[in-house]
């Protein structure tokens, strides 16, 4: 068994509130649910307006696939106009 995390660190320059980080945020991670068959929630930075950190997780026997599946989801995030990528980091345990 494969777990494949990845910790993606976002800027949302566009955010002026709180209430307005958590829309962008709440509306990619829904997506990202939806189109992958993987576990996101939100990690750090939750009382920042401007930055969040989205963790990913993805189960399979295979570290091949776990790694396409993260890296899928990396072009989903990027496809994103609302948010910046600051950095991203990838693990397979």
């Amino acid at each position: 068994m494969i777990l494949g995390t990845c910790r993606i660190d976002l800027h949302i320059p566009a955010a002026g509130s709180l209430k307005g980080k958590r829309a962008v945020i709440k509306s990619l991670k829904e997506r990202i649910r939806n189109r992958m068959n993987v576990s996101v929630a939100e990690v750090d930075h939750q009382d920042f307006w401007q930055r969040a950190a989205l963790g990913v997780a993805v189960v399979s026997n295979e570290k091949k696939h776990a790694d396409q599946v993260l890296a899928a989801v990396v072009r989903l995030v990027r496809s994103e106009p609302r948010v910046e990528i600051i950095d991203i980091r990838v693990e397979f345990l």
